[in-house]
C-alpha cells in the first residue's frame, strides 16, 4: 500500500512531494545562466537538438532585461548573457514577482541549455549563490548526461556536503526537514532508441546516460530524467519502453514532456514538409496513463505534459490549454481506476 500522500491525484506529483516534505507549496524560478551546449558550440554540432529553440528550452526563464529572448539580436543577447550578475538578478526578480501572491520558499531551476557545461568556478559561483539565498530551498540543474564530468561530480559532492543535511526521499516519521537544501540534476534523455536519438541529434549513446546515473547515484545526488513523448517515427510501445527503462534505474523523478513543434527549429521545417504528425490529445492522454501505470509509486512525476511558449508554438495547438489537458487526464484516470505504479 502506498503511504505517500498524493493529494488526491492518481500519481505522485512534484507539488505533492513538496507538500509532504516542506508542508507547503514550493515555487520554481527558472533562470538562464548564459551557458552553451556541446550541441551548439561546435563540439558536437552547431544547430542544437532538432526540437530545441533559440532559448535552449529556457524560454520561460526570468529575463530582467524585459526583452523576449527569441527576438533579441545576437549582440544584445550576448551582452545580457555575459553580465556578471545576470543570474542573481533573475533570482531576485523571480522572488519579488512570486512573493506578491504566494509563499516564501523557492527552487531555482537552471533551465536553459546545458547547466553543467561551463567553467567550473562559474558553476560554483552561481550554484552557491542560489543555494545561499535564505528563501531558496534547493536548486535543480538541467543538463546532458555527457556533461557530468569529474569536476562537476566533485563540485556537486562539495555543495551537497555544505548545504544538504538530509535524505531526499520522503521522511514519513515526521522529522522536520524544512531547513534542508537540495540539489537535483535533470538529465535530458528523451528516448532510449538510438535511431531516434540520431534523428534528433542528441549526440550521445544510451550507455552515457547509464554512466551519468551511476555517477550521481554514487554521490547521492537525486536526478530527474526527461522523456519526450511523441518524437517522430516512435510508436507508443517505443515510448513506453523508454519509460520502463528509466523506471528500472529508480530515479528520484521523471518528466513526461509532450513534443512541441516550435518556430525556428529544424523540427518545424520537418513538420511543415509533412514528414510526421503530432499526437492528438486523446492519444496523448492514453499514452501518459499507460506510462504512469508503469512508473514506480515512489518516483516523483515532475511533469505530465509541458508548456510550449505560445508565441512560437506551432503544434500541437491543443496543448495551449494546459488546464484542460490535466483535467482530462485526471478525469480519465479516475474513470479507469488507473494510478501510478499499478503495473509495476
Amino acid at each position: 500500500m502506498n503511504l505517500i500522500d498524493w493529494l488526491d491525484k492518481p500519481y505522485y506529483s512534484l507539488n505533492a512531494y513538496f507538500k509532504n516534505t516542506y508542508g507547503e507549496k514550493i515555487y520554481k524560478i527558472a533562470v538562464n545562466a548564459g551557458l552553451s551546449c556541446p550541441n551548439r558550440d561546435g563540439t558536437l554540432g552547431s544547430r542544437g537538438c532538432i526540437f530545441c529553440s533559440r532559448g535552449g528550452s529556457g524560454d520561460f526563464a526570468v529575463d530582467m532585461s524585459g526583452l523576449d529572448i527569441e527576438t533579441l539580436n545576437d549582440k544584445d543577447y550576448d551582452k545580457i548573457m555575459n553580465s556578471t550578475d545576470y543570474v542573481s538578478r533573475q533570482i531576485e526578480a523571480g522572488i519579488t514577482k512570486f512573493n506578491k501572491a504566494v509563499g516564501d520558499k523557492f527552487i531555482i531551476y537552471f533551465q536553459a541549455f546545458t547547466n553543467t557545461y561551463g567553467d567550473i568556478e562559474y558553476l560554483r559561483r552561481i550554484w552557491t549563490e542560489a543555494l545561499s539565498h535564505k528563501d531558496v530551498v534547493g536548486i535543480s540543474i538541467a543538463t546532458r548526461p555527457d556533461c557530468i564530468g569529474d569536476e562537476v561530480v566533485y563540485l556537486l559532492r562539495e555543495l551537497k556536503e555544505k548545504y544538504c543535511c538530509g535524505d531526499y526521499v520522503n521522511d514519513l516519521s515526521g522529522k522536520d526537514k524544512s531547513f534542508d537544501k537540495f540539489i537535483w540534476i535533470e538529465l535530458g534523455l528523451q528516448t532510449i532508441h538510438e535511431k531516434t536519438a540520431e534523428y534528433i541529434r542528441r549526440g550521445y549513446h544510451l550507455s552515457v546516460y547509464d554512466e551519468a546515473v551511476k555517477k550521481l547515484d554514487d554521490i547521492g545526488i537525486p536526478y530527474i530524467t526527461h522523456v519526450i513523448l511523441g518524437l517522430p517515427y516512435e510508436t507508443s510501445k517505443m515510448m513506453l519502453d523508454t519509460v520502463r527503462y528509466v523506471n528500472e534505474r529508480k530515479p528520484f523523478g521523471i518528466k513526461l514532456q509532450l513534443l512541441h513543434i516550435l518556430e525556428g527549429t529544424d523540427l518545424a521545417d520537418e513538420y511543415r514538409k509533412g514528414k510526421f504528425e503530432v499526437l492528438d490529445m486523446e492519444s496523448y492522454i492514453s499514452l501518459v496513463i499507460e506510462c504512469l501505470e508503469n512508473i514506480s509509486p515512489e518516483v516523483v512525476v515532475h511533469r505530465v505534459t509541458g508548456d510550449g511558449p505560445k508565441k512560437i508554438l506551432i503544434a500541437p495547438i491543443w496543448s495551449k490549454d494546459k488546464k484542460k489537458v490535466l483535467n482530462t487526464l485526471h478525469k480519465r484516470m479516475r474513470e479507469l481506476g488507473a494510478y501510478q505504479g499499478m503495473k509495476v
